[in-house]
């Protein structure tokens, strides 16, 4: 009978943790402005949890409310349910709206990062206004990586977290592929025939053809006339 008490002790402690795990983490997701990552959240839920399965719970227990807990850019976010998003129309900030070229330029550095602003001007085949890049900078979706290791040392061009939240997407490889960007009018008739998207890859690591941009770096010198 003492072994069935202590058992049953056990249990209850092992609820109590995890209830103490879902409430640390509701509270961590809510408090940030950012979406967390489950490692982040694993370092301060109860020793002995899998945080996880606490992630599943809380998933399942907001499905059907107002705000959903959902994996975008790498970690985990409330956002309001789908079918509600019109009530917070009048009060959210309009959206940007982008010009056919700056779509296209932000799918190309999606899709082929890291690029230089010569290599998106030869997959579009057209020029680039830098105004244009400037533009998907100061949204925050497109970041400078560092510099191209060729002639006149060019800025290399990648997207960011904030690219992966804005358009709900948990990882890059979510992006959809050539045929889907088309039927979405994100990509026209300009580009070349031949072009092939590859597997994006937005690994924050320089490659080796990259050189960090340098202390003095100014977004106006992108090595590029």
């Amino acid at each position: 009978m003492a072994m069935a008490d202590d058992a049953g002790e056990a249990d209850g402690g092992g609820a109590t943790a995890f209830a103490q795990a879902l409430r640390v983490v509701e509270a961590l997701l809510f408090a940030s402005t950012r979406p967390l990552p489950a490692e982040e959240l694993g370092r301060s839920v109860p020793a002995g949890i899998a945080v996880e399965q606490v992630l599943m719970r809380l998933a399942a227990l907001y499905a059907d409310r107002g705000v959903n807990l959902r994996q975008v850019a790498g970690g985990w976010a409330f956002r309001t349910a789908p079918d509600l998003g019109y009530l917070l129309a009048a009060e959210a900030e309009p959206p940007r709206r982008l010009s056919r070229a700056a779509l296209e330029i932000l799918a190309i550095i999606a899709y082929h990062q890291p690029v230089t602003r010569a290599e998106i001007e030869e997959i579009r085949g057209v020029a680039t206004a830098k105004g244009t890049l400037d533009i998907l900078l100061e949204a925050g979706w497109v970041r400078l990586r560092g510099r191209r290791r060729s002639p006149g040392r060019p800025v290399t061009y990648g997207t960011t977290p904030g690219f992966l939240d804005h358009f709900g997407l948990d990882r890059i490889d979510d992006l959809p592929g050539l045929e889907e960007l088309k039927g979405a009018g994100f990509i026209e008739g300009r580009l070349t025939r031949d072009l092939a998207v590859p597997v994006p890859d937005d690994d924050p690591s320089l490659r080796d053809d990259e050189d960090p941009l340098g202390d003095l770096f100014s977004p106006l010198d992108d090595g590029e006339g």
